[in-house]
């Protein structure tokens, strides 16, 4: 029995090597081919940065430049796209936030703003001479600032010239009142500042007077008084100058980029800080033709009215013009279709030819002034300042291509005429109905470097342009308070050519403003930059244009005193401007090879 049991066990043993001999791998090489092979069905997932794609790592973390989240990866670029074109997944295209806009025709509208001051109608100012010898027995007015009427005493003269001609005047209308010498006597008298009243009460009285009040020919405030009681004036001398305050002219400084907006008789909006949140109203009467070089602005003269004299000479005033452009660069002005205009007062405005009610000069076709008022005409075609990306003199906006498969985002260069409100008008390069992107065109243009294809922002050769400050629209009012201490610790860091310093700086002021925003963009590609010469141009003058324009928008964003400077030698078409806290020029555009280059423009704050 032992032995049948002992038999029985050696047969099972032998099936199951003879089984386990075809069943199992003959050898370790072959398990480990196995292995491999079920290994290799999974790819690895690659993570990247949405701002700084060209940092891709094996396993999720922050971004090494700006601290983002990274983001995984896929691969979905295309191997038959042109040099200029990127084409990506729906999820990518997702992830980079690509926004799109149709390219449309319309009539622009911007927003000019104007700073300036009131001053006096110079039209409207008198001064009173003395017309023949005499002396200031009595002084009425005996301080400056007093308002006087027409026809009110100013003061108590002698004159004995005066006295004679008054004679003359009552024997010559004696004899004969409508003759030649009386005409000539009552001529002579006018000459001399006499009011026809009372020439009249000369006449009237049939006596000359040895005292005679000397009357204000206008009404008015007396702005200057030249003469004491008592004094003895010559032929010649002045005595008082009375200025008609119910009418003033407003003086206001426009940028050139603006002259292209501002017409003859356009209507001026403006504030002043003594009527907070009241608005007033005048019109274009002068527009200098003349540039000045020194502030790099053209003058522009706006009559105001001023019934009851609540504004005051001196008076600082912001003003805005709002403006609608058409083809050509003519103003579109519905309210002028078929007018007439007076080339010397605006305000005379009338539906057929004649003469202006105010000085008698012929009306001009209201065309003529640079008004567009058919709005048959075709209007121009324009595209969001988000959508172009500028340098030098070349601008490329990324068109979206409607017939692909997939998104694909094509580089493309225009041309651009002037930039009104957040549009520009294109002059050529696109037509109505593209769709052209107006977010993420920097994260295309990064995308397009990275696959080792040519940047539509790179310009090489002999002439090559020099950077132009990115355009990002009111982007001004995203800076804070607190980005200004890391704003001039960057000036600071650029200025002693300290690389890692500005970094640090850079990553400071993003924790201000966080990652969203065009700021913050523009703070990444500051970062992503490999070097100080990346950092400087142009992102650190188009930082600086936005912390400018914060600060000058509102004062109270520094505290104490800042200094705008500038540098010429930086763009010679433009210069550069930066601020600093300190009085010493340190040149953050050029460091230690011109440190002191520059010349200090403004001060702002208190």
């Amino acid at each position: 029995m032992k032995k049948k049991h002992i038999f029985i066990l050696i047969v099972v043993l032998t099936i199951g090597l003879l089984v386990g001999r075809y069943l199992v791998p003959s050898s370790p090489e072959a398990v480990h081919s196995h292995g491999s092979m079920d290994s290799s069905s999974v790819e690895p997932t690659i993570w990247t940065c949405s701002m700084h794609p060209q940092i891709q790592q094996p396993a999720p973390g922050d971004c090494p430049i700006c601290g983002m989240d990274l983001i995984p990866l896929l691969d979905d670029s295309s191997g038959d796209d042109g040099p200029r074109t990127l084409s990506m997944s729906e999820s990518s295209r997702a992830l980079a936030d690509i926004q799109t806009v149709e390219v449309q025709r319309d009539y622009p509208e911007a927003e000019i703003r104007l700073v300036g001051k009131l001053g006096y109608d110079e039209t409207k100012v008198k001064s009173l001479t003395a017309r023949y010898p005499a002396r200031i027995d009595a002084l009425y007015v005996n301080y400056t600032g007093i308002s006087v009427a027409r026809g009110e005493h100013l003061a108590q003269v002698y004159s004995p010239e005066l006295l004679s001609a008054q004679r003359e005047l009552i024997a010559a209308y004696q004899r004969d009142s409508e003759g030649a010498l009386a005409a000539a006597a009552r001529n002579k008298l006018r000459l001399w500042d006499l009011l026809p009243e009372q020439i009249e009460a000369i006449l009237k009285r049939g006596t000359a007077e040895d005292d005679f009040e000397l009357r204000a020919p206008i009404s008015g405030v007396v702005v200057n008084k030249y003469v004491k009681e008592g004094d003895y004036v010559k032929t010649g001398e002045p005595l008082f100058r009375i200025v008609d305050l119910s009418e003033l002219w407003l003086y206001l400084d426009a940028y050139e980029s603006d002259i292209t907006w501002l017409r003859f008789g356009q209507t001026v909006d403006f504030t002043v800080e003594a009527y907070p949140g009241e608005v007033f109203r005048g019109s274009i009467t002068f527009i200098d033709p003349e540039f000045n070089a020194k502030t790099r602005t053209v003058a522009v003269r706006v009559n105001v009215p001023n019934p009851d004299g609540r504004l005051k000479p001196g008076m600082f005033a912001r003003g805005t013009v709002q403006s609608r452009i058409a083809e050509d660069g003519n103003v579109y002005a519905p309210n002028f279709a078929g007018k007439w205009i007076s080339p010397m007062h605006p305000e005379i405005v009338k539906d057929q030819p004649g003469s202006c009610d105010v000085c008698g000069m012929d009306l001009v076709p209201a065309e003529e002034l640079g008004y567009v008022s058919d709005a048959g005409k075709a209007a121009p075609l324009v595209v969001p300042a988000s959508a172009v990306l500028r340098t030098g003199k070349r601008a490329v906006v990324y068109v979206e291509k409607t017939n692909a498969e997939r998104p694909t985002y094509e580089g493309r260069e225009i041309m651009l005429g002037p930039k009104a409100g957040e549009f520009y008008i294109v002059e050529s390069g696109l037509e109505a109905g593209e769709v052209v992107v107006t977010n993420g065109a920097f994260k295309i243009d990064s995308a397009l470097q990275i696959q080792a294809k040519p940047s539509m922002m790179s310009v090489s050769g002999e002439g090559a342009a020099e950077p132009m400050p990115m355009e990002l629209p009111k982007a001004h009012s995203e800076i804070r308070k607190e980005v200004l201490p890391q704003y001039f610790a960057l000036q600071s860091s650029l200025a002693a050519d300290d690389f890692a310093a500005s970094q640090s700086a850079l990553k400071a002021m993003m924790a201000v403003t966080g990652h969203s925003g065009d700021v913050a963009e523009l703070i990444h590609a500051m970062l992503d930059a490999r070097d100080l010469e990346g950092m400087r141009r142009p992102y650190f003058e188009t930082l600086s244009n936005l912390v400018i324009a914060a600060v000058k928008a509102d004062s109270a964003l520094i505290e104490g005193t800042a200094y705008l400077m500038n540098c010429s030698m930086v763009y010679p078409d433009r210069g550069a401007d930066w601020l600093q806290q300190d009085e010493e020029l340190l040149n953050p555009y050029y460091g230690a090879m011109m440190l002191h280059c520059g010349e200090m423009k403004e001060v702002l704050g208190e």
